[in-house]
């Protein structure tokens, strides 16, 4: 199946990975669409993460309502980092805004993600949500804020909340970081790496109400030992040479 983007293209594509997010489909969809009706062409792409509950059957019953919605499916979970890529490839806009299927972003925040890109003047690659206020249990809490220090301080990418599936990144650049699991807890540094400035932008988060979670505490840290590492090797190993052309004689 052909997943690159094709014509006709639009300005933003709203990538939402999900699994057994049943009850949660319609209920975001619509805040997405009221969120963003009438701020230019855009289009929703979900990636549901091979489900197990009915949240095929809701993405099928969304799509007869929304007509900007497409949606790809993985036959097996493959984690949220794979359905971020499948969506991103498969998206048309030149920039993509990530978000959480769980409703616990708010996506009436996507458009000061907008605006702190604007007002960059197109030198920003990417800009990052910041759940400064977060409406988590004290676990989660806890052990996010014990792996964002830990990455913040070894990588120094500046960014307090890198977990925050709230993003708006440059498609293009999206596309050039080095895959692996659990790549996008570094997006930030990744981006960095490759040259791309990047802002941070404090964003709500929402207690969830429906389903539960799919993606366990531990990865927030142990889990991402062996990952921290190696961004931390990508870093140290990177170049970015400058190169122009030899006119001709």
């Amino acid at each position: 199946m052909r997943l690159f983007a094709t014509s006709p293209r639009v300005s933003l594509s709203v990538v939402v990975p999900v699994r057994n997010e049943q009850d949660n489909i319609l209920p975001l969809l619509a805040e997405i669409h009221a969120a963003l009706e009438g701020r230019g062409e855009f289009e929703v792409v979900y990636v549901d993460d091979g489900s197990r509950d009915a949240t095929p059957e809701r993405l099928a019953e969304a799509m007869a309502r929304y007509p900007r919605l497409r949606v790809l499916r993985h036959r097996e979970s493959c984690g949220q980092s794979a359905a971020l890529m499948t969506g991103v490839r498969a998206a048309r806009g030149e920039w993509i805004a990530t978000l959480d299927g769980d409703g616990q972003n708010d996506p009436a925040d996507i458009p000061r993600l907008i605006g702190a890109r604007d007002e960059a003047e197109g030198a920003v690659a990417l800009v990052s949500g910041y759940r400064r206020r977060r409406q988590d249990s004290l676990v989660k809490r806890l052990s996010s804020r014990v792996a964002n220090g830990v990455r913040s301080r070894l990588l120094g990418d500046a960014t307090p909340d890198t977990g925050c599936g709230l993003k708006l990144v440059r498609r293009a650049a999206y596309l050039e970081l080095p895959y692996f699991d659990h790549m996008h807890r570094f997006i930030p540094a990744l981006v960095q790496r490759d040259g791309g400035a990047t802002r941070v932008v404090e964003v709500g988060h929402r207690p969830r109400t429906r389903g539960r979670s799919n993606y366990g505490v531990l990865d927030r840290l142990w889990v991402g030992i062996v990952d921290l590492a190696g961004v931390m090797w990508l870093r140290r190993r990177g170049r970015r040479p400058e190169a122009s052309e030899v006119p001709r004689r």
